[in-house]
């Protein structure tokens, strides 16, 4: 460490713990294994896909924070793709921290001596149910569902065997199979409780408080790598116009995998994370206003709680660990073809909002991407927010996520939809595409082919035809141009059938968990 520079520092194993002289590209990971000797958190995929690194990170809630647990947000993350310094003011909490410590009648003047350890009942419920087998995974179950049995506890509720399921969409199993663990995870809250000692963690979390930016550097060689965090939007801008060659990190869900499968060399790093205005997720006028830095899950759950009919697209853009870390502005600026954001944003005729140092400009997202993974932002620039018109979230509006895997996959093509209609006539209608072309963009000629049209299936076979000259897909690992263009168009179906004026298909007829018969759905989760 020089001089100039802060140690990270941040709660682990119930004290706060300096770090430095690490580079700032390690991992939580390898920290956590290699550095701290805890090895009950594993690593697996090392790309944020399997869910056996997954660990939970405790931040001060706000004042009447929803879903706080004693004064703490808790949130699952995938420690292999988090940089180290991200945990600066932060508390990392692991499986080791789940055995607690019992008398069992024993005399408490020989217990300090003496302790006698037990499983918590996260734990406990896992060996009742037989929800282990080889165990690799096992840790990272057993943090998702320690995060839910905290946050449920906290409420005094028990969540659905659904409910769970979607908790545990980010880790994977290949021996045990889904039922006993879904079983553990219902049987958990039969057990005596134990609850998470919050008071000394907000403690300790209130004397790392910090105004200003935090400054980490660390060596490669005979260079000094420097991570700065800015705590609010105008250091951030000032940073960012200063150092416009600088890597820009928000969730580390995209940047993490360039460091770990593609050995990238990022340099000086800028994170967004501990800017509190660039998380504002909030109306303002006649919009909905979503901070560049703003959670996917916390972005999504604003989207799906205005238009319903977008849950769906929620839950399944990948996994939990994943939405908490990540970020819509993240995903909107990495410009990838196959990201799930842009396709609904731009069918909610939503505004992408830039910032260089003071100067804010704003565009219809469809004009960000000029061409692939490049955009209009200028050196220096950075997207600050997205805005969504509230009369676009109250047409109807569709997404349909197709992936290999209904949880947890990447698309092979992603739709966003909306229309409105003037009895049976189409008023307006948006059809966005993620996976048909080099960039997510809307289907122009299938629009026109359809604005001013009855809503029938004449017009929808139109539309049909005008998207085969729309788009020419590629073909490649996940899907085949054929099958894209085939499916594409299939949606199109889909999206009349549900919301036309006569007889329309109720919601509950394509759903996965509506359709599936009871017996059916325990056989696929014990598969």
């Amino acid at each position: 460490m020089t001089p100039s520079t802060q140690p990270i520092r941040f709660f682990h194993r119930g004290r706060i713990v300096d770090v430095s002289g690490v580079h700032p590209t390690r991992s939580v990971l390898d920290w956590l294994r290699e550095d701290a000797r805890c090895t009950g958190t594993k690593e697996g995929c090392n790309e944020g896909d399997c869910g056996a690194c997954t660990v939970v990170i405790g931040e001060l809630a706000q004042p009447g924070e929803k879903d706080a647990v004693g004064g703490l947000r808790l949130q699952t993350v995938n420690a292999c793709i988090q940089f180290l310094p991200t945990l600066h003011g932060k508390a990392l909490f692991t499986v080791e921290d789940l055995k607690t410590q019992c008398s069992h009648g024993r005399d408490p003047a020989q217990h300090d001596k003496h302790p006698v350890q037990r499983l918590h009942p996260v734990q406990q419920a896992m060996v009742d149910c037989h929800g282990s087998q080889c165990g690799f995974c096992t840790p990272g179950f057993v943090m998702s569902l320690w995060s839910t049995y905290e946050h449920h506890q906290e409420g005094g509720s028990r969540p659905t065997r659904q409910q769970l399921a979607d908790e545990l969409s980010g880790n994977l199993c290949r021996c045990t199979g889904y039922r006993p663990i879904l079983d553990a995870g219902q049987r958990m809250f039969d057990l005596p409780g134990v609850r998470l000692a919050t008071a000394p963690v907000v403690e300790a979390l209130s004397t790392l408080k910090r105004d200003g930016t935090f400054d980490y550097a660390a060596p490669l060689g005979q260079r000094l790598d420097h991570f700065h965090a800015p705590t609010t939007l105008a250091e951030l801008a000032a940073l960012r116009e200063a150092k416009p060659g600088a890597q820009l990190l928000a969730g580390s869900t995209d940047v993490g995998l360039w460091v770990n499968k593609q050995f990238r060399d990022l340099g000086d790093i800028i994170s967004v994370g501990d800017v509190a205005e660039m998380k504002v997720v909030e109306e303002r006028g006649d919009a909905l206003y979503i901070g560049a830095g703003a959670s996917l899950e916390l972005a999504f759950r604003a989207l799906a709680q205005r238009a319903p009919s977008l849950t769906d697209v929620w839950l399944r853009f990948a996994s939990p660990p994943i939405r908490n870390a990540g970020t819509m502005g993240g995903n909107v600026a990495n410009g990838s073809p196959i990201g799930d954001s842009p396709p609904v944003l731009m069918a909610l005729d939503a505004e992408i909002e830039l910032r260089r140092g003071e100067r804010v400009r704003r565009m219809p997202l469809p004009d960000f991407y000029v061409d692939y993974m490049k955009n209009r932002l200028e050196p220096g620039e950075f997207v600050q927010g997205m805005s969504v018109p509230l009369a676009a979230l109250r047409r109807q509006v569709r997404a349909y996520k197709i992936s290999k895997r209904f949880d947890c996959d990447i698309s092979a093509l992603c739709g966003g939809f909306s229309i409105a209609l003037d009895g049976d006539v189409v008023k307006e209608v948006r059809l966005a595409f993620g996976g048909m072309a080099a960039t997510v963009k809307r289907a122009a000629r299938a629009e026109a082919a359809l604005t001013a049209k009855p809503w029938t299936q004449a017009s929808v076979n139109a539309a049909k035809l005008a998207l085969a000259q729309d788009f020419k897909p590629l073909t490649d690992m996940r899907a085949s141009a054929d099958y894209r263009l085939q499916v594409a168009q299939n949606l199109l179906q889909r999206l009349w059938l549900e919301t036309r004026t006569t007889d329309p298909l109720p919601v509950e007829a394509t759903s996965v968990w509506s359709v599936m018969p009871h017996a059916a759905l325990d056989a696929v989760q014990g598969a």
